[in-house]
Formats: C-alpha cells, structure tokens, sequence
C-alpha cells in the first residue's frame, strides 16, 4: 500500500507519456518508440516546474520496469531457433561484439569520455540497441542522463543504418536473388531491432525476395541478444571490484544483475513450450509488452534528463558511436568475406 501511495502519480504520468510514446513509434517505426518517449519526457520537463510528487515514481519506472523490460524480452528468445539458424552467424556476432567493446574502451580513454558512457555506447552498439543499454544500465548504475545519451547516440546511426544500408548492400555486390548475406549483415551490423527489421525488409522489398532477408536479419538479431548474459555478468564483476577497492569485502551478490537469470529463466520457459506444440504465437504479447516497458521507462529518463546538457555533452559521444558503427559494419563485411558468405 506504502508503494502505491508513494510511486502511483510519477509511474502513472509516466504511462501516459509512453502511451503516446507508443503510438508514434508505431506511425514512424524508423524512429521509434523508445525515442519518442526520451523527446517527449525531455520536452515535458522543460515546462514541469515542481516534479516533487512525482520524482519516486519516475525513478521506479526508470530503474525497474526497465528491468522488468529484460526480462519479458527472453519470452522473444527461442534456444532451439537460434541454435539452429545462429549458429553460421557467430562467429560475427562474436567477432563485432568484440571490436565494439575494444574501439568503446580505447576512444573513451583517447578523447577522455566518462566509461558509462563509453559503455552504454559500446555495448548498445554491438548487442541490440536499447534492449542492452537497458540491460547494462543498472549494472554499471548508469544515471538516467547518461543512459539517454546513449540511447541518443544509437538512434542516430539507427535511422542512418535503416535509410543507408539497403543501397550501400546493393553497391558492394550483395546478392539480389536472395537474402542471406544482406540478412546477416543487417543482423550483425544494425543496432536496434526495429532498424533490423526496416533494414531487412527494404531489401526484400526491393529485390522481391518475400520474407527471406527479414526471417534471417531477426534470427540473427535474436542471437546476438543472447549476449546480454555475458556481456552483464562480466560489467556486474568488474563493478564489484570496482567497489571493494576501498578495501571492504567483496559482495558479488551485492551488484550481481538477478534480472538477467529471469531473462534466460523466460526465453527456456519459451523454448521448452514451443518444443511441447505451444505457437510461438502464445508468447507475442509478452514481447509486445517488453517493447512497451521500455518506452515507459524511457519516458521516465526523459522526465530526468536536462535536454540543453545533452545537447552540449553529445559530441564526443556521438563521434564514439560513429566510430563503433564504422568498426561493426567493416567486420561485419570481412568475416563474411572469411567465411564464404559473400
């Protein structure tokens, strides 16, 4: 009763900012809904004097529902789908994870951007867009400011990817009879799943191939979800010894990202029912519901964020992830190459 009383107005105001959210990303998908609801929080604080009320309530809603965001997102995850058919695409996956992750680390200490950012960035960048900065966020305790920042950040080469690269794909000799390799291109070189899926389906469209290029671009993505596990294990470790530097005890638990166990607890929930004739049909709700828990914790973020910093603060940030983009996409195309796909 004590947590309604106390977070009821800010949760509330913020579900009706990610109601509107919602609906705009679903008239102009290239942007997006999560985008939307970060403009429209921003655009609301500038105005919202007094937010006293409401301030336990937007943190709650950008803190846990965000997590609670990753966690119906494994309801999205069939094992056996991606075990099958993302198998041929890991070692890119791996290979663009890893080149992400290391340019993040080297252009932060080069040009001195905070490590969250750089972070958030580099690990939004090669994973899945907002679905791993929101899994990464609470690990590392990411301010709302800076998890903006990044999602910003991924938006901008999001759109840039989504309009580029179908006519990028077709200069470079990618094949128009089928859509394997632009699938896994797209797959291993586009952030948000959104973006993945408008990529993918300009190309089916444009060479008439079905669904072809979009089924193997969303399979692909789905697999590199997966690397949220190791990726937040390995941050949560790393904070930890962050924190016993002081020289208290090491408390892994204390940082350790529980969610992430409820995640991979729901995508074998997933694989296991299909696996027994459930349709994968049953769990599109509860994915339907991860994407609109983002955008309710993002509207939330926007209500914490000051637009006029974040527009002063963005450069850096922004060159970091056209430099991750540009690294992705080069190994992207050389481990096809290394790998006979195109």
């Amino acid at each position: 009763m004590n947590f309604l009383k106390k977070n009821w107005m800010g949760m509330g105001f913020c579900l009706i900012l990610a109601f509107a959210a919602y609906f705009l990303g679903k008239q102009f998908p290239i942007i997006g809904g999560p985008v939307f609801g970060i403009l429209i929080g921003m655009a609301i604080t500038l105005i919202l004097k007094d937010k006293s009320k409401l301030e336990s309530g937007i943190k709650f809603t950008s803190k846990k529902i965000l997590q609670y965001a990753v966690v119906l997102l494994g309801f999205g995850l069939n094992l056996n789908v991606i075990l099958k058919t993302g198998a041929q695409s890991l070692p890119i996956i791996i290979s663009t994870i890893t080149v992400s992750l290391l340019l993040a680390y080297l252009v932060s200490k080069a040009i001195h951007i905070p490590g969250r950012i750089s972070t958030l960035v580099g690990v939004g960048s090669s994973i899945c867009g907002g679905s791993a900065i929101a899994a990464t966020a609470p690990v590392i305790k990411a301010d709302d400011e800076e998890v903006a920042q990044a999602i910003s950040v991924i938006f901008f080469y999001n759109v840039l990817a989504a309009l580029l690269f179908p006519h990028f794909g077709s200069l470079i000799g990618f094949s128009h009879s089928g859509g394997e390799a632009f699938g896994i291109f797209a797959g291993t070189a586009v952030n948000d799943t959104s973006s993945v899926t408008a990529c993918a389906a300009t190309w089916d469209n444009m060479w008439n191939l079905g669904s072809a290029t979009l089924d193997k671009a969303v399979t692909v993505k789905l697999t590199r979800t997966l690397a949220i596990i190791p990726i937040t294990l390995v941050l949560s470790f790393m904070q930890a010894k962050k924190e016993n530097k002081t020289g208290s005890s090491f408390r892994f638990s204390k940082v350790f990202p529980f969610f992430i166990l409820f995640f991979l607890g729901a995508s074998v929930i997933t694989t296991a029912a299909t696996s027994f004739g459930v349709s994968a049909a049953f769990f599109a709700p509860f994915k339907e519901l991860s994407k609109f828990f983002i955008i309710w914790a993002m509207a939330a973020i926007g209500l914490n964020t000051n637009i006029i910093k974040l527009v002063k603060t963005g450069g850096k940030p922004l060159l970091l992830g056209f430099i991750c983009w540009c690294g992705i996409t080069a190994v992207s195309l050389g481990m096809q190459h290394v790998l006979g796909i195109w």
